[in-house]
C-alpha cells in the first residue's frame, strides 16, 4: 500500500469513539472510517512490516473486518496526540458498560480538567471537560446508555434516583480529591456538571501565584494586619479560591484560630477549622459568621459575600478584631467598592475596614515549543484601545504534540491591587471611589498586555480585558 502524506486527520467524535485511547497508542492507528461490518484505519508507517499480524489481532478484538492504510508518522502522532491522549493512569481503559464513570472522572483528572459536564438532547448526550478554562467534546452517548450513567452519578454521590424534576446537589469522595456532583433539570432530561476538587492545599505557594514583586508586598502586608477585610473579586474560574488557601496556608501556625465557612471545601488544610456550607437547613454565610464570633477566632474566611447581611457580618467582625478573607464577583478592585455601596454598605465603615481590593484573572500561556511570531495589527485591537507601549510583533498558538495542539500550556494569574491609602478612603467616604483619578495601581489591563508583550499569551487571551478596560 502506498504511503498518503497528509498535514491533519481530522475525525468526528463518533469515529473517535470506535476504539479507545489504549488500543490507538498500542497500535498506532487513527480509525479513517466505519461501516456496519468493517472498520478503516490510518497506520503508522513505521508498523508496515507487523500490519497483518496487527489486523489480525485487531479484528479478534473488534469483531469487525479492518482495513489498514498506511500514513507518514508524522500525521499518525499529531492525531494520536489531539484525540487519543495517552493515560496516565497503571489501569486499563473500560468499555462504558463496566465503568465509564469512574474512567472518565480518572481521565479528566489525569488531563487537569476541572469540569466534567454530561448533557442531553433529543436523540443522545455528549460528554465535555473543561480544560484550561475552554469546554472540549470528549465523547457522545447514547440516550439509553446516558440514562445509565446519570444513575450511577446519582448513587455515587447519595442523591435520590427517583427525583427528576428537581435540581440536586451531591458530592463524591475518593482518596485524595473530590467530585462536587450537580444535576440540573433540563427539557430533554437532566444535565450533570461534576467539578473535580483537590483534597490538600499543603502545595499551594502564595510566592508562586504570579504577583508582581511590589503587589507580593503590598499584599503580605495587609494580611499581617490583626483586622480588617481582604476582598478577592473576578469571574468563576479566575483563581480566587487558590489564592485564599494559599493565603491561609500563609498565615496558619499554631498561635492562630482560623475558621472557614465554604460552598465546597475544595481543599484541606491541617490546623483550619473548615464548615461546609449547608443552606437548606439554615446554615448560610450569615448564619455561620454568627457563630464564628463565639468560637475565639483570629482569622476568618468566608467563601463569598454575597449579599447586603454577610457584607454587614464581615463589616462588623473586622471592626471587632478579626482579620476577614473573601471573595466577590466583580470586574476590578475599585468595582469592589462600588458593590459594596451598591449593597447599602456606608461608605465610612468600607473606609474603616477594607485593609485591599484585589482582582485577578487566569491567562491561558502559549505553548514555547510552537508558537509563531507574528505581525501587529491596530485593527485587530478593541477600537478604543490604546498601546501603552509600542509593539511590532506579538505571539499567536499553533498546537504541536506537546500542547495536545491547542497551542496553549499551563495558566497564570494577574492582579490588579488596590490598597487603602487615605485618599482612597476619602473618596470611598464622599462616593467618588469611580472618579478618582490619583489611583495610579497599574489595571488588569496593563498586566495582561504586559504579559501579551512578553510573548506568553496571545491576543484571543486578553482582548475580553482590553475591552473591559
Amino acid at each position: 500500500m502506498p504511503t498518503q502524506h497528509i498535514d491533519h486527520i481530522d475525525i468526528n467524535v463518533e469515529l473517535q469513539q470506535s476504539i479507545n485511547a489504549d488500543l490507538a497508542n498500542h497500535f498506532k492507528i487513527i480509525p479513517k472510517s466505519i461501516s456496519k461490518d468493517e472498520l478503516t484505519f490510518y497506520m503508522d508507517e513505521e508498523g508496515a512490516g507487523n500490519s497483518k499480524a496487527i489486523q489480525s489481532e485487531l479484528e479478534l478484538i473488534l469483531n469487525k473486518k479492518v482495513v489498514l492504510e498506511l500514513k507518514d508518522s508524522l500525521s499518525v502522532k499529531k492525531a494520536l496526540s489531539i484525540y487519543y491522549r495517552a493515560n496516565n493512569r497503571n489501569t486499563r481503559s473500560v468499555s462504558f458498560s463496566n465503568n465509564f464513570l469512574e474512567e472518565l472522572i480518572f481521565e479528566a483528572r489525569d488531563i487537569s480538567a476541572s469540569d466534567i459536564h454530561i448533557e442531553v438532547y433529543e436523540k443522545d448526550a455528549r460528554v465535555r471537560l473543561r480544560i484550561d478554562g475552554l469546554l472540549i467534546e470528549k465523547n457522545t452517548i447514547k440516550k439509553e446508555n446516558y440514562l445509565e450513567l446519570i444513575n450511577q452519578i446519582k448513587i455515587k454521590s447519595n442523591l435520590d434516583i427517583t427525583e427528576k424534576r428537581l435540581p440536586q446537589d451531591g458530592r463524591i469522595e475518593y482518596e485524595d480529591f473530590d467530585i462536587r456532583v450537580s444535576i440540573l433539570p433540563t427539557h430533554y432530561g437532566e444535565k450533570v456538571v461534576m467539578r473535580i476538587l483537590g483534597r490538600n492545599a499543603s502545595s499551594l505557594d502564595i510566592n508562586q501565584l504570579g504577583f508582581e514583586d511590589k503587589d507580593l508586598q503590598l499584599y503580605l502586608e495587609a494580611v499581617r494586619k490583626t483586622n480588617g477585610i481582604i476582598l478577592i473579586s473576578g469571574p468563576t474560574g479566575s483563581g480566587k479560591t487558590t489564592t485564599l488557601y494559599a493565603t491561609l496556608k500563609h498565615l496558619n501556625n499554631i498561635k492562630r484560630n482560623i475558621v472557614t465557612v465554604e460552598d465546597p471545601i475544595e481543599y484541606t488544610l491541617k490546623g483550619i477549622n473548615q464548615v461546609q456550607l449547608k443552606e437548606d437547613i439554615g446554615l448560610t454565610f450569615t448564619s455561620a459568621l454568627r457563630s464564628f464570633l463565639r468560637q475565639d477566632p483570629d482569622i476568618i474566611m468566608l467563601g463569598e459575600i454575597r449579599d447586603a447581611q454577610t457584607a454587614q457580618m464581615a463589616i462588623r467582625a473586622s471592626l471587632t478584631g478579626h482579620l476577614v478573607l473573601s471573595t466577590i464577583h466583580t470586574n476590578s478592585s475599585i468595582g469592589t467598592i462600588s458593590r459594596l455601596l451598591d449593597m447599602g454598605v456606608p461608605g465610612f465603615l468600607i473606609a474603616e475596614t477594607i485593609n485591599l481590593s484585589v482582582a485577578q484573572r487566569l491567562l491561558r500561556l502559549l505553548c514555547d515549543s510552537c508558537k509563531k511570531e507574528v505581525q501587529v495589527n491596530p485593527e485587530d485591537f478593541p477600537r478604543n484601545f490604546k498601546f501603552p507601549q509600542s509593539l511590532k510583533t506579538h505571539y499567536a498558538p499553533v498546537g504541536c504534540d506537546q500542547c495536545f495542539h491547542t497551542g496553549y500550556k499551563g495558566r497564570k494569574a494577574i492582579y490588579e491591587i488596590l490598597p487603602i491609602s487615605l485618599e482612597v478612603a476619602d473618596a470611598i467616604k464622599s462616593n467618588t471611589i469611580e472618579n478618582s483619578d490619583f489611583i495610579k495601581n497599574e489595571k488588569l489591563a496593563d498586566k495582561a498586555f504586559k504579559v501579551f508583550a512578553n510573548g506568553m499569551t496571545s491576543l484571543d487571551e486578553i482582548y475580553p480585558i482590553l475591552i473591559n478596560s
